[in-house]
């Protein structure tokens, strides 16, 4: 049976979880020495908890180990994690876990090798003993043969507790585009028409029709000038001006919809197998 870190099965496990993250937990015997801390947790392909990872630190020279679920026993209260008869000597003949290693039967069985001799001699249920559980083979073999190292430890009335998922709601704004406005000079020909006048002199040299003589007296003659007549003409004046020929607002608009969302979400629910009357389920108890 493949195992599974507890992260790639419960991606969100912090938030269903309830906020206790279980690899933030110390590791203490039941002497109340400190053995290391939980590094991460495996499980099946049940999302059933099968393995603490305890990084034992300087307890035994930074060893990772695997730990049988069943051996511990979980205290959030207390945010600690307690296990009875761990010594030193065993963390050192169990073999080191690393991420990259593949946990296959071979070395499952290594580990319940050390493991069996912490356990009771005999399970509380059948009285048989758990010596007898060698004599599996990995055809054979499943977790549910060994309770008492791979079953949650309620012998002292630890709190399980039963997680669901449930789809969260939630909105990020992001930016998705944006509108530029520019502007840009474009050029034309325009045409005008501005009449304009013009003064020209006409002279106009006549001889007059009246030849009668006049006294010589009376005859005007001189030299130099006449007359004087100014002339002008109109210029046409054109200059360019700038006026507002058009205006242009820009503002944003809010557009509102809903998006459904649909996922599968998994829920935990409790099994219990007893052969007697003796288990009652208290339905106000959580």
């Amino acid at each position: 049976m493949p195992l599974i870190k507890l992260e790639d099965y419960y991606p969100n496990y912090r938030e269903t979880f309830s906020g206790d993250d279980i690899k933030k937990l110390d590791l203490y015997t039941e002497g109340g020495d400190k053995a290391g801390s939980v590094h991460d947790v495996l499980v099946d392909n049940n999302g059933r908890f099968r393995y603490l990872v305890i990084d034992t630190g300087t307890w035994a020279f930074g060893k990772k180990i695997l730990l049988p679920v069943g051996l511990s026993r979980i205290d959030y209260e207390q945010h600690r994690v307690f296990v009875d008869g761990l010594s030193k000597e065993q963390v050192q003949n169990l073999p080191a876990y690393n991420e990259n290693l593949v946990v296959d039967y071979d070395y499952e069985e290594q580990l319940r090798g050390v493991y069996r001799p912490l356990a009771s001699t005999t399970t509380a249920d059948t009285g048989e003993s758990i010596l007898a559980a060698q004599s599996y083979n990995r055809d054979t073999y499943n977790y549910d043969r060994e309770p008492y190292l791979y079953d949650l430890n309620e012998g002292e009335g630890q709190t399980l507790r039963l997680y669901e998922e449930r789809l969260i709601a939630n909105k990020e704004r992001r930016k998705v585009g944006e509108v530029a406005v520019s502007k840009r000079v474009e050029t034309e020909t325009a045409r005008v028409s501005v009449p304009v006048e013009k003064e020209r002199i006409v002279i106009e040299r006549t001889t007059p029709t009246d030849t009668t003589a006049i006294n010589p007296k009376d005859a005007d003659f001189q030299s130099g000038e006449v007359a004087r007549m100014e002339v002008y003409e109109e210029r046409a004046n054109i200059q360019k001006q700038a006026f507002v020929r058009e205006e242009v607002s820009v503002r944003k608009e809010v557009e509102r919809h809903t998006v459904d969302a649909e996922e599968t979400i998994r829920r935990e629910e409790l099994d219990i197998k007893t052969e007697d009357n003796r288990v009652v389920d208290n339905p106000n108890r959580i």
